[in-house]
């Protein structure tokens, strides 16, 4: 589904969403009759320090409104910008920075809700669709954590041989059903019907906002450590104080 194909399914009752470059901000009606903050990556653009504050920038705005409306996250990205003038100033704290305005707008009763309906990787994905309360995902979609030559050159392992482990190990697999495993994707809706209805449902039954992606990744068979590891550092933390 494209950007357009998106926001009419989603927002029947009307939307105002501009795609300046790849950089999606506006707001939507509900049926509720709130409006609704939408932002995003499209066209797959990298995700570099510009377009990271400029998201960050409309997160944070959001937040000064009295209104509790969701924060709609649509995500079509490639990974994040790879350049020298990105890394040398500082891009990881960019990227940090928007993930965090993200987290503290869902804290501060503004829920976020991330929607992956093209391809998005690494810190792009990690600073956009990880950082909402829930991401839900569009069939079609091509998240990957990372692609497997750069997770080659990181682990020091084949090609081939990666192939092979994430074939029964969804953290070497790209692909919507892998990371729906692993607890990174909520839910995967149905793009045969009108998403509003499906929004509708999501958002009578929101999660709160304590993350508990390690919980769906052990209960789905695609991370059996993360979450006994997670308490167990958790439980030491606070013994220690």
């Amino acid at each position: 589904m494209t950007l357009a194909d998106i926001l009419t399914s989603l927002f029947p009752d009307g939307h105002n969403v501009d795609n300046d470059n790849g950089v999606v901000s506006g707001s939507a009606a509900l049926r509720s009759g709130d409006n609704a903050l939408v932002i995003g990556v499209a066209n797959r653009i990298p995700l570099g320090i510009d377009e990271a504050v400029k998201l960050s920038a409309k997160v944070l705005d959001a937040i000064e409104d009295d209104t509790r409306s969701p924060i709609f996250v649509l995500v079509d990205s490639d990974s994040q910008r790879m350049s020298k003038r990105d890394e040398m100033l500082g891009l990881n704290e960019f990227l940090a920075h928007l993930a965090k305005s993200l987290i503290y707008a869902d804290l501060h009763g503004r829920p976020t809700i991330g929607i992956l309906y093209g391809h998005s990787a690494a810190g792009a994905l990690l600073a956009t669709g990880l950082a909402t309360r829930v991401l839900v995902g569009i069939p079609g979609a091509t998240p990957a954590v990372m692609d497997l030559p750069s997770m080659s050159k990181v682990t020091k392992l084949s090609i081939e041989t990666l192939q092979e482990k994430a074939q029964s190990t969804p953290v070497f697999a790209p692909g919507l059903s892998n990371l729906a495993r692993m607890g990174a994707i909520h839910m995967t809706w149905n793009d045969e019907g009108p998403l509003a209805d499906q929004l509708e449902a999501l958002l009578a039954k929101l999660p709160d906002a304590h993350d508990r992606r390690d919980v769906l990744g052990r209960d789905r068979g695609g991370r059996s450590k993360a979450l006994e590891i997670a308490e167990r550092v958790r439980d030491q933390v606070l013994q220690s104080h």
